[in-house]
């Protein structure tokens, strides 16, 4: 199997991993797989009631093909800024910058949100956060569309609709995981003001101080465990 094939399937492992949740939010009518956790899925748990996600959820179904499987992306062209030096990754954080219920996010305002940002669009048609004055050591973090296959098509910009906007970094990082970190929920808190959107966790939940402090924790302990190029702090946004 070619270099260019297993780095193909990398990808497509990473995203489909990354934008699961369009299966989750897309409710297919095909029978998508249940992301949720075992509480979830029964449907109650004597909540006294849904969280942020799922109120967001139907919302998030109407988008236009949200529903399916995450294709392979065409192989992108080597000067691309945002690929990784090395594909091998053993954890992914994600967040998720959500329009509010009944709305969604327009590529115009979109574009404009990640240059404010600081983010570079590129590699896999999506949009990254380099290392200041390292573009060539990978993506601190990248910003996808939650539809399918995930990229922004520039030559159609103008007329996307999104529900929300992945956010995710795969470690170990070119920095620190922790400081990786406080780069990436600052510019998601930020383009969701830009957007009037909110910014979910991982499992769909609004992002409060303390789901923030526990992946502050569990990132240092990842921190202790690897080493990290010394590439310096990225700049704050």
């Amino acid at each position: 199997m070619s270099d260019l094939t297993l780095l193909r399937i990398g990808i497509a492992v990473a995203m489909a991993l990354l934008l699961g949740a369009i299966i989750y939010f897309g409710r297919s009518q095909k029978g998508a797989r249940d992301l949720r956790g075992p509480r979830d899925a029964q449907g109650g748990d004597d909540r006294k009631e849904p969280s942020l996600g799922e109120q967001l959820a139907d919302s998030w179904g109407k988008a236009p093909a949200a529903q399916g499987e995450l294709p392979l992306p065409e192989a992108p062209r080597a000067e691309e800024p945002g690929k990784r030096p090395n594909e091998d990754y053993d954890k992914i954080i994600a967040l998720y910058v959500a329009a509010k219920p009944g709305n969604l996010l327009h590529g115009p305002d979109i574009v404009v949100a990640a240059e404010k940002a600081g983010l570079t669009y590129g590699y896999m048609g999506v949009y990254h956060r380099l290392v200041d004055g390292r573009p060539d050591a990978g993506p601190i973090f990248s910003v996808a569309n939650i539809i399918k296959p995930g990229s922004f098509d520039m030559a159609a910009i103008a007329d996307l609709q999104t529900p929300a906007l992945a956010f995710f970094l795969t470690l170990p990082a070119p920095v620190a995981a922790l400081d990786a970190w406080e780069t990436m929920e600052p510019a998601a808190q930020r383009m969701a003001g830009l957007l009037d959107g909110v910014v979910l966790d991982q499992e769909r939940n609004a992002l409060g101080r303390q789901r923030i402090q526990h992946i502050r924790e569990e990132l240092r302990g990842y921190d202790r465990q690897h080493a990290v190029p010394p590439l310096g702090k990225p700049t704050r946004w």
